[in-house]
């Protein structure tokens, strides 16, 4: 019951909205359907805590340790990104960047989107889960796009290419999974395709297939996680959409295509008893980690200098999960909850400076905390957190992937320092000026929702203090599920 109202509230909430989506109430009823989804998925939790994992709907739905903690924290970052676009939104709409009609598209395609995750996060069947990731490319299409200015169609179209050709790979790689699946499981349709049934037989699957499988699974589910050298869609996404949009494509899009890859993941491994994903993981990882700090630097628009740190810390994160052993799975779900709350945090603020500012040029923001204090403090703690001061959850999170890395393959561990290094001076060089310099900046119109960011960033700030023993069990069952 808990997995259909997760699935079906965002689902009507897009029908209500795009019926609505244009009234002055439609922003409130955005943040009711996104709390009754949060409210089922916190129901979601408790059962899955009590009775242990679920199959439902003929085993074509499927809940785990794993994917209902991604569930959670969609729902979570869902929930507080919506409240934040009520004034944002409203903002927007007084400078003239939108009218009633883009506003009925926005709130209905918003809606859409989470559903269309939620699906991805909680289908059992590998061929409904390329149907959920390209539902959700096609929705967030249309969100980047809102503006209807010669850049954001450019982005929107380059996303569209560039995600497009990658999911048709994905498409190739479940072809091929369904090929070397049902030499072992026999000619049963999409039941074939489940993976609860694949990971039962996994050791029995020809291996060649499912390789071959896992490196279209890469590069397909790949491109929508960013990793380098498929990530040119996203800085320009994240820089021409509305900033809710970036901040749930950074906070949460990017999660679960890297769930989509960890699933095939762990198919592949227990099926070819050899170490060549993780190999991949950890290259692809490191190449996107190194590359998003070096492209900080040429940056002069405040949200693709945060576009790129989003490609620098999801190869971070799977890098993390190319290691492998509990301890590196910890440190990977562990980053990805606390970039998630701090990245989405940090667009939060970064919206609204650029609404003060007039301008997302980081030349023209100066002196934030002198026109919003709140706007600028936020900022300010966000950055370091996220470039992993201590005591934040990102230092921890960062820190056991380090030492993990030193103890298995001491090589790689210079490369992530330079890393972490080049992407500390980057940000903090463009962050501190415009939270102190000077401002003839104007207040907002609307008063800022900036609630949500201050609770992300107490979140994160706790995580890295203190890990309650509820969550740290939590994390350690999801990392046994991956291996």
């Amino acid at each position: 019951m808990e997995i259909l109202l997760v699935l079906g509230l965002p689902l009507l909430g897009a029908v209500t909205l795009a019926l609505f989506g244009a009234r002055r109430f439609a922003p409130e009823l955005n943040v009711g359907f996104s709390l009754a989804t949060l409210a089922a998925a916190a129901l979601l939790v408790l059962r899955v805590i009590h009775y242990g994992p679920m199959l439902i709907g003929r085993e074509q739905f499927f809940v785990d340790s794993f994917n209902v903690f991604l569930v959670a924290l969609t729902a979570f970052v869902g929930f507080t990104t919506a409240i934040f676009s009520r004034p944002y939104m409203r903002i927007e709409e007084l400078h003239g960047s939108l009218n009633s009609l883009r506003l009925r598209l926005y709130h209905s395609m918003y809606q859409l989107f989470m559903a269309a995750m939620f699906l991805a996060l909680l289908t059992n069947n590998m061929g409904l889960l390329w149907v959920a990731m390209e539902a959700a490319t096609l929705s967030t299409v249309l969100l980047v796009s809102l503006y209807r200015t010669k850049a954001s169609l450019e982005a929107a179209w380059k996303y569209f290419i560039l995600c497009g050709v990658g999911i048709a790979q994905a498409l190739f790689g479940t072809i091929l999974l369904y090929f070397a699946a049902e030499q072992t499981l026999g000619r049963e349709g999409m039941t074939a395709l489940l993976w609860t049934h694949l990971n039962a037989v996994k050791g029995h699957l020809e291996p060649r297939v499912l390789g071959l499988a896992f490196v279209f699974f890469l590069v397909g589910y790949g491109t929508k996680v960013g990793l380098a050298p498929l990530h040119n869609w996203l800085p320009d996404a994240h820089a021409e959409g509305p900033t809710p949009v970036s901040a749930v494509l950074s906070g949460l899009l990017l999660n679960v295509a890297l769930y989509a890859v960890i699933r095939c993941k762990v198919l592949v491994e227990g099926s070819i008893g050899v170490l060549l994903p993780s190999r991949m993981l950890m290259t692809f990882g490191l190449l996107s980690a190194i590359l998003g700090a070096f492209f900080l630097w040429r940056q002069r628009d405040i949200k693709r200098l945060f576009g790129y740190s989003s490609i620098e810390h999801m190869g971070i994160i799977t890098f993390a999960f190319g290691l492998g052993g509990p301890v590196a799975n910890f440190a990977a779900l562990l980053h990805m909850t606390v970039h998630s709350l701090t990245k989405s945090s940090i667009f939060f603020t970064a919206g609204h400076a650029s609404q003060a500012a007039g301008t997302q040029n980081m030349d023209g923001i100066r002196g934030l905390v002198g026109v919003s204090p709140t706007i600028g403090w936020g900022l300010m703690l966000g950055s370091l957190a996220i470039l992993g001061m201590p005591p934040f959850g990102v230092f921890s999170s960062e820190f056991l992937i380090l030492i993990t890395a030193m103890r298995g393959h001491p090589w790689a561990t210079p490369f992530l320092l330079i890393a972490l290094g080049v992407a500390f001076a980057g940000i903090f060089g463009k962050v501190q000026p415009m939270v102190f310099g000077e401002s003839d900046a104007q207040p907002l119109p609307h008063s800022p929702a900036l609630v949500p960011v201050f609770v992300h960033l107490a979140m994160v700030l706790v995580l890295g203090l203190y890990m309650p023993p509820a969550l740290a069990e939590w994390y350690r069952a999801a990392a046994r599920l991956i291996g």
